[in-house]
């Protein structure tokens, strides 16, 4: 599984990565992996998964974090997770 994060501030991009994971844990288990080492790399904290959040994700595929899923103030617009090959 491949997962593209991308971080936004006015519609531009600021930094993204990829995060290949090809362990034999369940599809959930590796967004949430991927999501950690992501939030390492990029010095945040961890976001929340809002309801409307889970349901984008399961819709398209790809989901935003924006403020609101964050406890600290964040320095960009929004933090973009998408499953670019399972």
């Amino acid at each position: 599984m491949r997962i593209w994060f991308k971080l936004f501030r006015d519609n531009r991009l600021l930094r993204d990565t990829v995060i290949t994971d090809d362990s034999s844990d369940t599809r959930t288990h590796k967004i949430f992996h991927a999501l950690e080492q992501v939030c390492y790399e990029f010095d945040l904290s961890q976001p929340i998964w809002l309801d409307s959040t889970i349901s984008e994700f399961k819709r398209q595929g790809k989901a935003r974090f924006y403020q609101d899923n964050f406890l600290e103030e964040i320095s960009f617009d929004f933090l973009e997770i998408h499953v670019i090959e399972e």
